[in-house]
């Protein structure tokens, strides 16, 4: 058996990864909050930890991925305050964006995508745990978490004190032990969604959610934790500190991956920046392929620089690959990932060293050998590629196919015409678009460049 090592981010070190339990693996990854559009960075943890779970199955008999959906959020009322569009009407068109663009990047769906909303009876059920403990109390409707009833709170993220004061910005309210308590259960209004609880009509903070989820379908102990690393905190570190006190010994999770965010032309991601990119609007940029395959380029643990120019590479490696496979890939035959993909990615997901191995196999490939063929097809499915048949890859999408299609008819019916320049004129048009057309006594074929 391979083994994986993996950067614990609780350690600080790579460790090798053994589960609790070697026949069921169990992983949770933070999933979004759905108000609006998800952007390209939300993408980004989506892809790594999908290759994660690609990697875990092929070597382990049994693997459970849980990836959440917060559908109760201070954002959500707000959207819902400003647009005047009722929550769960909100919810439910931004959880189908989510998932129609996190299939467009060929994301395989989690085993479990539990709701917030669905876990309000674990939500409670801890909370009271935590006061019976004496780690939460009750403040003027609200129930918060006591840091400093947690000897480990901060150890973590690696922060201290005044650090955590500082990078947690809650609000300091009067009913508050210390300034870095955070919130459990907040009262809610009439006009805000609430549920009964042992504290009136109320609603969860956002970390508990998370605790609870986890709890509910992975039990108190679990293998691996991921998410995006601006989650570390405060939003992490208060999972574990609910999580850890609510269930003494139990540990919580015991890996816990992050994935660096992306820039945008050298710089963060920002609406007043104008470099604001969501998953639709990068896809029609690209296609999920390619944004998938550049996300892939650069290791989970680095900054990512999302730019049109990568987006073009991305594009040429995707093209050289499908060459490869449309020149000698039986496609009907099944063949093993092989070690020199499957080791890379076994350290710590090394997916740039992945994709090396790709192109060997690639270089094998175009040179004749079919076997490597078949084992690079093997190996895009670990990573999540080439999910087409090479023609249909260089034909395009099906919008594409349509305008490429139409400009031939137009062509065909110049010639006809014998109008000649503007014949030539769509044949230059088609080429500036990388598409190349042969004439042939059978009629007008194209294909990409």
């Amino acid at each position: 058996m391979i083994e994986i090592r993996l950067h614990n981010t609780k350690s600080r070190r790579r460790e090798a990864f053994v589960p609790i339990d070697p026949g069921h693996v169990k992983l949770y990854v933070c999933g979004p909050t759905v108000y609006d559009h998800v952007h390209i960075g939300n993408a980004r943890p989506v892809v790594v930890f999908d290759v994660l779970v690609r990697l875990l199955r092929q070597v382990f008999p049994r693997v459970t991925y849980v990836r959440n959906i917060t559908d109760i959020d201070d954002k959500i009322n707000a959207k819902s305050r400003e647009t005047g569009e009722a929550i769960a009407s909100i919810t439910a068109r931004t959880t189908e964006w989510y998932h129609r663009d996190m299939a467009a990047l060929f994301a395989l769906p989690p085993d479990i995508e539990p709701r917030a909303t669905g876990h309000i009876v674990e939500i409670v059920a801890i909370i009271e745990r935590l006061i019976e403990r004496g780690h939460a109390y009750e403040a003027e409707g609200h129930v918060l978490f006591a840091v400093k009833s947690d000897a480990e709170y901060g150890a973590f993220s690696g922060r201290s004190p005044d650090e955590l004061l500082a990078g947690a910005r809650v609000d300091v309210a009067p009913y508050k032990r210390d300034p870095g308590d955070f919130v459990l259960w907040k009262p809610s209004t009439g006009e805000l969604p609430g549920w009964d609880s042992p504290w009136g009509r109320g609603r969860p903070g956002w970390h508990i959610e998370c605790s609870a989820m986890s709890w509910k379908h992975l039990g108190e102990s679990f293998d691996i934790h991921g998410g995006g690393d601006d989650l570390i905190f405060p939003h992490h570190e208060n999972e574990i500190a609910q999580s850890t006190c609510a269930f003494p010994g139990s540990g919580f999770a015991r890996y816990w991956l992050h994935n660096r965010m992306l820039l945008v032309n050298g710089e963060k991601m920002s609406k007043s920046l104008g470099n604001f990119i969501t998953v639709g609007q990068a896809l029609e940029r690209a296609p999920g392929e390619v944004i998938r395959f550049l996300l892939l380029k650069t290791h989970y643990r680095s900054t990512l620089d999302f730019t049109d120019a990568a987006l073009l590479e991305a594009k040429r490696e995707l093209d050289r690959f499908y060459r490869a496979l449309a020149a000698h890939c039986d496609w009907a035959v099944a063949n093993t990932v092989p070690d020199s993909v499957l080791l890379p990615l076994a350290d710590d997901l090394n997916t740039p060293g992945a994709i090396a191995a790709l192109h060997t196999l690639a270089d094998a490939a175009l040179a004749g050998d079919r076997n490597a063929a078949s084992s690079l097809k093997a190996a895009g499915a670990i990573l999540g590629v080439f999910n087409h048949r090479p023609a249909d890859w260089f034909r395009g999408d099906d919008a594409d196919t349509a305008r490429i299609e139409a400009a031939i008819a137009e062509r065909i019916a110049a010639r006809r015409a014998r109008d000649f320049t503007r014949a030539d004129a769509i044949r230059a048009e088609l080429a500036d678009s990388g598409i190349i057309l042969e004439d042939s006594p059978a009629g007008t074929s194209w294909r990409r460049a």
